[in-house]
């Protein structure tokens, strides 16, 4: 049946080719069809198929097809009788025709040659290596293109019949020796890592020194770039890379990788410290010396979810963070801090305890600085790389604010962002311009199939080198449909977390400049190339977000700093920059894809800032309770500013009912760095007694520093009221005993001037008046 089904299939293709085509077709050797018994119909394909040479990587007229690699049992039956060999399906000229193979898969069947047989049995678990080798001339390539092929691997599942128990799709590619146009490939290299520091910069694990270690993934990543063929100039040292990379670096990778280099360094509750040091101090030596030939692109430090930043009003936080801002301020530890006595988190503040601006710094945004110092070179900081390639046009708006003029997009992020890279009409431009409401802003359109291809090269199917066929079989077509004597522009940005080495990604860069239809290029020949209509912003996915819970936390973290920072005397964003530092780390696009480790990181930044204002606060009487000598007597707390800067503070005194006790407002008040201040609080008693009283520190704003204390306030002295009650009482006593008095004394004086012939006769003293009248 299978041998049926191919004859049609080959006949119509041959009715259809030109005449020069059938002629080639004539003096090729004769087809060898299927095998009978080729079971295509089994989805069954328990050998799996690694490549480890395919070549050439495009094919010219007379040239040997050489494939090698592995075979291995993945299942639990032995194998035997196998053989190997490549079947073609219909050539492909245009970027859409490869991309529709990509979503319906082309069967290869158009043109099958014969099996080879692959000596040895395969028992399960078991590897066998395998060679083959066909002339180019009996896949009958007839024309320039990129054909869709097949390795197709026939055996016998334990002494059953022959059938097909492995296949791997590839493509071969096809091009003129003299090739009519080309594309100039530039690259964006990613060096970035979610962070492995807590809101206080501490090392919460040691991910990052398994990262740098031999065969980690930022090791291999920079191995990619350190393996790139170069030349020297004559009467130079300097090596020229073949292949000009730009290195996107994120500076708080770099501030990690320097606090682990100068070891050594805690690691969470651990008693023994980190064990990176060594890594890391050799890291940034090969660092450097990438840096030193490549140009150096400063992400935003901690590479930033910008747009998630955006989406909650947090843009301050996205001008914090970038590195060509004179506002980029983001950093931890800040320059020359770890004077004695002072918290590490802050930087040195002058004697009156004020932050000057940007302390112990020159004007260079800290970003920049951190690169500079740590790998001596001078980065790119006008240019901004969108997560993911998209951008809402409040974000683009921020970052034009923070000194960016330039934008890395990726072609799903503009609306008409597949004419940028050739998926619609017949050539393709990275250089793009964006109409934005102050001004135009200059822009690269990423390819992301490119970008995929790159990234995710380690674990392609059949290998690294089945994902190098497959990106020049992209670039091939870009080639081919383009206009005679014109040049394609192609930048290539891997996902932030690529996971790829040099037998991949390196292998794909090297081509470019080791193929006669591709050349390398650099951002800034792209931006001054050719450029296309690439529509406007298109809407990000809410998908890729940075998740909503843990995005309130930081909303709510966010707050509490900006409350603080109105209390702060001098430069607040200056003595803030480290927990601005540990904002940027909690909201980098590293978390999109852990978004329980970024809802943790989001509660422990919130927390970090409450503990940071709880620094600032009243202290309680021991017992409770203050007394009050007289009705005027100053209510005296005690402050504590356990921060190393200079705060102001406002207090909020308030007491239960306002009858008994009066406490005045005392205004702004300035707190002395690391020191107690006690506070004379006048107070008008109106009578005696004791008064529940509350009292809470609090920033200009209002925002609640400390806890709020409450405390018993007695008063044994009188209040006005309580006196006037008493000299009242008193002076009406006074007049009582007055009145008295004075009837006493008028009594006396009227029975002293009493007539005498009033007085009655002598010896009729004890005689009385009749009762009656005699009458």
């Amino acid at each position: 049946m299978a041998r049926a089904a191919v004859v049609p299939l080959l006949a119509a293709g041959l009715c259809l080719a030109p005449a020069a085509v059938l002629a080639s077709a004539q003096a090729a050797p004769p087809l060898v069809t299927a095998d009978p018994v080729d079971d295509v119909s089994s989805q069954d394909r328990p050998v799996r198929i690694d490549v480890g040479r395919f070549e050439p990587r495009a094919v010219t007229p007379g040239a040997m097809v050489t494939v090698t690699g592995t075979l291995t049992n993945t299942g639990s039956t032995p194998i035997g009788d196998l053989s190997v060999r490549l079947q073609r399906g219909q050539v492909l000229t245009t970027r859409d025709e490869l991309a529709a193979v990509g979503r319906d898969p082309d069967p290869a069947t158009a043109v099958p040659a014969a099996f080879q047989d692959v000596p040895g049995d395969l028992d399960p678990g078991d590897a066998l290596d395998f060679s083959y080798t066909i002339p180019a001339d009996e896949l009958r390539l007839d024309r320039n293109g990129v054909y869709p092929v097949l390795l197709n691997v026939n055996g016998a599942v334990d002494g059953d019949e022959l059938r097909r128990v492995g296949e791997l799709p590839t493509f071969l590619v096809q091009q003129p020796v003299l090739p009519a146009s080309r594309t100039a490939v530039g690259w964006l290299w990613p060096l970035t890592e979610r962070t492995h520091r807590g809101p206080s910069g501490t090392f919460l694990d040691d991910g990052l020194a398994d990262a740098i270690a031999d065969g980690g993934r930022l090791d291999r990543a920079l191995a990619v770039i350190e393996r790139l063929p170069g030349s020297t100039a004559p009467g130079s040292t300097q090596t020229v890379p073949a292949v000009p990379v730009a290195l996107a670096v994120d500076p708080a990778l770099v501030e990690e990788l320097t606090l682990m280099a100068a070891g050594p360094y805690p690691v969470g509750d651990a008693e023994d410290a980190g064990k990176g040091t060594g890594a890391a101090a050799a890291y940034l030596d090969r660092l450097a010396a990438v840096a030193a030939v490549h140009p150096v692109v400063a992400l935003s430090y901690g590479d930033v979810d910008a747009d998630s930043l955006d989406a909650a009003g947090l843009s301050d936080v996205i001008v914090r963070s970038l590195p060509g801002s004179p506002k980029g301020t983001a950093q931890d530890p800040p320059p020359d801090s770890g004077q004695d006595g002072a918290d590490e988190t802050f930087p040195p503040a002058d004697a009156t305890g004020a932050v000057p601006p940007e302390a112990g710094a020159d004007d260079t945004a800290a970003g920049a600085r951190i690169l500079a110092d740590a790998l001596d070179v001078e980065p790119r900081t006008d240019l901004a790389w969108a997560a993911d390639g998209t951008l809402r046009p409040g974000t683009l708006l921020t970052l034009q604010s923070g000194g960016v003029d330039r934008v890395v997009l990726s072609s799903a992020g503009l609306t008409d962002g597949e004419a940028a890279v050739g998926l619609s009409g017949s050539r393709a431009a990275a250089h793009t311009t964006l109409t934005t409401a102050t001004g135009p802003v200059e822009a690269l359109v990423a390819d992301p199939t490119l970008g995929d291809i790159v990234g995710t090269a380690e674990q392609a199917a059949g290998g690294a080198r089945m994902a190098e066929q497959r990106y020049l079989a992209e670039l091939a077509v870009l080639s081919l449909q383009a206009p005679a004597g014109t040049e394609q522009t192609v930048l290539v940005a891997p996902p932030r977390n690529v996971d790829a080495g040099p037998e991949g990604a390196g292998a794909m860069m090297a081509d470019t400049a080791g193929l006669p239809w591709l050349r390398p290029s650099g951002p800034d020949e792209l931006f001054g190339g050719p450029s296309t209509p690439a529509g406007e912003l298109a809407a990000p996915a809410e998908a890729v977000a940075l998740e909503a819970a843990g995005m309130a936390d930081v909303v709510a973290a966010v707050g509490l700093r900006d409350d603080l920072a109105g209390a702060v005397v001098g430069d607040a964003d200056t003595a803030l920059q480290a927990y601005d530092a540990a904002t940027s780390r909690a909201t980098s696009v590293a978390w999109r894809t852990d978004p329980e480790g970024f809802r943790g990181g989001a509660q422990s930044l919130r927390a970090a800032m409450e503990r940071l204002r709880g620094k600032v606060t009243l202290l309680a009487p021991a017992d409770g309770t203050y007394s009050l000598g007289s009705s005027d007597a100053p209510l005296v707390l005690t402050v504590r500013n356990d921060l190393p800067i200079a705060i102001d503070v406002k207090l909020e005194v308030s007491t239960r009912g306002t009858r008994g006790l009066s406490i005045a407002d005392i205004g702004t008040q300035t707190l002395a760095p690391g020191q107690r201040t006690t506070l004379q609080v006048p107070t008008q008693v109106r009578q005696s007694g004791g008064f529940a009283v509350s009292a809470q520190l609090t920033t200009p704003d209002g925002g609640p520093l400390g806890d709020r204390i409450s405390l018993q306030v007695k008063s044994t002295a009188y209040g006005s009221i309580s006196l006037m009650i008493t000299i009242g009482s008193a002076l009406l006593l006074g007049l009582l005993f007055l009145r008295r008095l004075v009837n006493f004394v008028l009594r006396r004086r009227r029975a002293a001037a009493a007539a005498p012939e009033e007085r009655a006769p002598e010896g009729m003293a004890g005689l009385q008046p009749p009762n009656r009248s005699p009458v």
